[in-house]
């Protein structure tokens, strides 16, 4: 332990003082750390790849790490929704006041209508106890923490392989064990369906099993209809709760109701579950933390007892939520004109990533690649695994500028129609 060394001034009253006495002395004695044990932390993955990028002195240089959707000349894009929806907002003069500790009402209301529909039996019958959380990842935590507390089974969860990077550290930090299930397929950079069913029908019974509802992180790859309906008869027979993590509605497919299937089929077919929602990516609300997680329950009585404990795991987490990015959600899908004009913004977003893929498959076969690269455009949303093994990676940012996670994971948003070209001929010349 390493020890520094420190002057401690002594004031003493003069009447305790013998008159010999100095009235000021001084001693000095070792003073510890108390934080010399605390070891350096390995750095983000994603983080790094960015600083890297900003090095790069390459004028072709290409981030695919990104985890926000950028326009085609490669900037940050704020959907003209949402910019009417803050200028309503502005003009209305609203107040700064604390959010209630569930989060704005109205904002839970429109949220699990966008989920389930508004037409759902579960929303008529007030079987969801819903909370505004800070984006997904708090909407994560706040339920890491519920099953830590109440759930009835085992306290472990199980995740795909791979998911996105946070989910364990979550559900860790919750005090939850975890553990994975088989998902995607490296031989066909598509879904493992036999080795998905064999790992879930072995699942014991009451255990936590995570579903990213559309779109995939970090694969793209997501089941269809008929396998969705397959997994829902599993599930339902092995007793397993399902936790939907839903971060891409509408920014998958262009399709909110399409990208809900898996979600609203779960709820048709009667079985209990949880659903975090985040509005980061479908609105472009990265910064303003704004999310959702709602219980399926049994009964009215069920969803007010649930709530409450929610509620009061909130409190003393973080007491209430942010107020300017539910606003924002309000103003959109609390007006049938501006909820157009955002489903035609979102739209556009999901409409250049599955153009892009289009492109960049096009120009690998241009360049002559022999591959097999239609799971470039079999999976969907933000995320594509190229399949691309570490060396190649590592030839492609050393010789290419271009830049990526080691797992070949690369974010379609980076691609655009300037440097697609650029991208291909490079990918061409490491894999070939």
């Amino acid at each position: 332990m390493t020890q520094s060394r420190s002057l401690i001034r002594l004031n003493f009253p003069r009447h305790l003082l013998n008159k010999n006495d100095n009235v000021l002395s001084y001693i000095v004695r070792p003073m510890s750390s108390w934080w010399s044990h605390v070891e350096m932390g390995p750095p983000d993955p994603i983080l790094g790849v960015t600083e890297a990028y900003k090095r790069d002195q390459n004028p072709k240089k290409v981030n695919l790490g990104v985890g926000a959707y950028r326009d085609d000349n490669g900037k940050p894009f704020l959907l003209p929704s949402v910019i009417k929806a803050e200028e309503k907002i502005k003009c209305k003069g609203m107040d700064k006041e604390y959010a209630p500790i569930a989060g704005n009402a109205e904002f839970c209301k429109h949220s699990i209508n966008l989920a389930l529909g508004e037409d759902s039996d579960i929303i008529r019958n007030c079987l969801n106890a819903t909370v505004q959380g800070l984006s997904g990842t708090g909407s994560l935590c706040i339920a890491a923490n519920f099953f830590t507390h109440f759930f009835p089974g085992h306290k472990e969860i199980y995740l795909p392989t791979p998911t996105w990077g946070n989910h364990g550290p979550i559900f860790k930090l919750a005090g939850l064990s975890t553990k994975s299930y088989r998902y995607y397929d490296p031989k066909t950079c598509g879904l493992d369906s036999e080795g998905l069913l064999e790992d879930i029908c072995k699942m014991p019974e009451k255990s936590i099993i995570l579903f990213h509802a559309c779109a995939h992180n970090p694969t793209g790859v997501d089941p269809k209809p008929e396998q969705w309906k397959e997994l829902a008869k599993v599930v339902r027979n092995r007793n397993l709760f399902p936790f939907f993590d839903m971060a891409y509605q509408g920014f998958a497919t262009g399709d909110i109701v399409r990208d809900a299937f898996a979600v609203r089929l779960f709820a048709k077919e009667g079985i209990p579950f949880a659903l975090a929602q985040s509005y980061a990516k479908n609105m472009g609300l990265y910064g303003e933390r704004v999310g959702a997680l709602t219980f399926v329950t049994s009964s009215k009585e069920e969803t007010d007892r649930v709530l409450s404990q929610l509620k009061i795991l909130i409190r003393p987490i973080y007491s209430n939520p942010p107020i300017h990015g539910a606003r924002i959600v309000n103003e959109i899908l609390g007006n049938s004109e501006m909820k157009q004009e955002w489903l035609c913004d979102v739209k556009g977003m999901a409409d250049r990533i599955i153009s892009v893929r289009k492109q960049l498959q096009e120009n690998l076969k241009k360049n002559g690649s022999s591959r097999d690269w239609s799971h470039i455009t079999d999976q969907i949303g933000m995320f594509c695994f190229t399949g691309l093994n570490p060396s190649q990676v590592e030839k492609l940012t050393k010789d290419y500028s271009i830049y990526l996670t080691k797992n070949g994971r690369i974010s379609m948003a980076g691609v655009t129609s300037k440097n697609v070209e650029y991208l291909a001929q490079a990918m061409h010349e490491v894999t070939k």
